[in-house]
Parts: C-alpha cells; sequence; structure tokens
C-alpha cells in the first residue's frame, strides 16, 4: 500500500494549483482503502508480482476518489470522513471538474499497462457506476422501491468497482477463466455487503466515528435497505411516517424513525442480507490457493459484517 500511495502522489502532479489543491484534500483525507487493497491481496493469493498491480490499484482509488467528489455535490454532502467535504470547501464547481481530472487521469494511467483486457474492464466498471448513480437519483423520494431496485442500484454504484478491482489481479496474472470469475464474485460480494452495512451504520452508528452526519440518507430521500425492511415490517401509522420523510426529505422524526427501524426489526434483517453477500463471497475466497493472502480475503469478508465505521 506505500507503494500505491506512492503511484498516487506521482501521478497527481499538475501545474493547475487548484486541481492539486483538491485532488491532495480529497486522497489526503485517508479512508479504507478497500479498492487496492482487494486488487493487492489478490494479486498476493495467486502469486503475482506484476509490478503493474500497484499503478492498477492507484487507478481504482482514483475512480473511486473522483465518484466521492461528484456524489458529494449531487448529495450536497457536508462532511466525509470527519472532514469538511471538497465541494464544502472549494465549491460544487471545483469538486465536479476534479472530479473529472482524476477520471482522464486514471485512464492516462489504464493506457501506460498496455493491456487492452484490462482497459474494458475499467472502462465498463466506470460506466456501469454512472449507471448506478443515475438509478439512485431517479429513485430519490420514492417509498416504493423494493429490495430489487435498491439491490441494482447498489451493486451497479458501488460493488461494481469493487469487482472490477478484484478481477483486475487475476487478469495480470494470466489466471484462468474461473478463477478470474470466483475473484469477480468475491469482489462483487464484498462490495454489496459493504454498503448494506454502510446503509445500517447511517441509523445506527455514532456520527463521530462515521465521519459523516448520521440520517444523510434520509435527508437525500434515499430508500435503503433498513427503511425497505422497516416499510414491510411496521405498522400502517409507521410506514406513513417514514414514506413521508422520504417522500420530503425531513429529519426532523429521524428519532422516531430510527425507533421504528429497530423495533422492527429491519437492522436486523439488513444485517442478515450482509451476511449472506458475506457468505458468498467467503465461497469464492475457498476457490482461490490457500496461502496467508486467501486467509486474509476470508477474514475480510468475515470482519465485515463487524464494521462501526
Amino acid at each position: 500500500m506505500d507503494q500505491v500511495d506512492e503511484v498516487i502522489r506521482a501521478r497527481l502532479t499538475t501545474d493547475v494549483p487548484l486541481v492539486r489543491e483538491v485532488a491532495q484534500y480529497i486522497i489526503s483525507a485517508g479512508g479504507k482503502r478497500l479498492r487496492p487493497a482487494l486488487l493487492l491481496l489478490i494479486s498476493g493469493a495467486l502469486g503475482n508480482t506484476h509490478p503493474n498491480r500497484h499503478t492498477l490499484a492507484a487507478v481504482v482509488e482514483f475512480i473511486h476518489t473522483a465518484t466521492l467528489l461528484h456524489d458529494d455535490v449531487v448529495d450536497e454532502s457536508t462532511l466525509r470522513r470527519g472532514r469538511a467535504t471538497a465541494n464544502q470547501t472549494f465549491g460544487n464547481a471545483a469538486s465536479v471538474l476534479v472530479g473529472d481530472f482524476l477520471y482522464s487521469r486514471a485512464f492516462q494511467m489504464m493506457v501506460d499497462v498496455g493491456s487492452m483486457r484490462v482497459m474494458e474492464v475499467l472502462s465498463d466498471a466506470t460506466n456501469v457506476i454512472a449507471e448506478g448513480e443515475v438509478l439512485q437519483l431517479m429513485n430519490m423520494h420514492d417509498a416504493s422501491i423494493g429490495e430489487e431496485d435498491y439491490l441494482r442500484v447498489i451493486r451497479s454504484k458501488t460493488a461494481k468497482l469493487f469487482e472490477a478491482s478484484a478481477r483486475l489481479a487475476p487478469i495480470l496474472a494470466g489466471a484462468p477463466g474461473p478463477i478470474e470469475e470466483a475473484c469477480a464474485t468475491y469482489g462483487q460480494a464484498l462490495g454489496t455487503a459493504f454498503q448494506v452495512i454502510d446503509d445500517v451504520l447511517d441509523y445506527e452508528g455514532d456520527a463521530e466515528e462515521l465521519g459523516k452526519n448520521l440520517g444523510d440518507d434520509l435527508r437525500e430521500g434515499k430508500v435503503t435497505l433498513p427503511i425497505i425492511c422497516a416499510l414491510r415490517a411496521g405498522n400502517e401509522a409507521q410506514r406513513e411516517l417514514i414514506r413521508n420523510a422520504i417522500e420530503h426529505g425531513q429529519l426532523e422524526n429521524l428519532p422516531a424513525i430510527q425507533a421504528i427501524i429497530v423495533g422492527t426489526g429491519a437492522l436486523d434483517a439488513a444485517r442478515q442480507a450482509a451476511q449472506a453477500e458475506a457468505a458468498r463471497a467467503l465461497a469464492a475466497a475457498q476457490q482461490l490457493p490457500t496461502n496467508e493472502y486467501q486467509s486474509a480475503l476470508l477474514q475480510l469478508a468475515a470482519s465485515l459484517l463487524d464494521r462501526r465505521s
């Protein structure tokens, strides 16, 4: 990961001071770096020491960071990773344009790798992510959204880059098709579980630990799995309260809605859904060679359900 950070620093070079300042602001905030770590762990499991693995790990982090910059503008977010978002600090225009810079820099780096297959995987992923963003926008403030629609959004918007990161490692290693598909399945399942837990934490987490404001999903009118489960299990009065909050983006009833989500067992139901995805990831990882890296991938999937930030 230190080598990935070196690549990130080296490729953030630009003669435009504002681009450099905004890009360094968002990337220096840290974060879990799960997507590049996933690529490196799977590379290790497959015995792949190809030098391009660090470049591609930086590429997926640049793509992820670009989506964060754009997301925060669309969602009008003010807090991420415990500090003001880039759009709050530098303005919407700078955030959108620097996001574009990071996307285009990522594609320059892909070209450097010189693999059409790598280009195909990452260009497809960025296109699917964009579709997922638009789908989510279309679903805003619609309390009738069901679990299938919700999963379609998160598998496009979040899990797709996890899947691409996991797929790149076996491509670099020249691994056979079944291994590539097992890695892709692991990434997709891990990314889906990660997002479900993220949505659970928006209603039961701690704002200081999360580094973002609780109830942001409700304010934005996002129908996530805890809400879907609560609407399914609640009585008519509870459903009406939740529907009204989603449709109007109201936060004044957040404590009451949190109580409904807990009381109806919606958080437990959402965690069970995440657990099923984690189990799918574990089954996929079992197909990889047995070594310390595979062990770390198994541990990552198992521990995901216990995250609190």
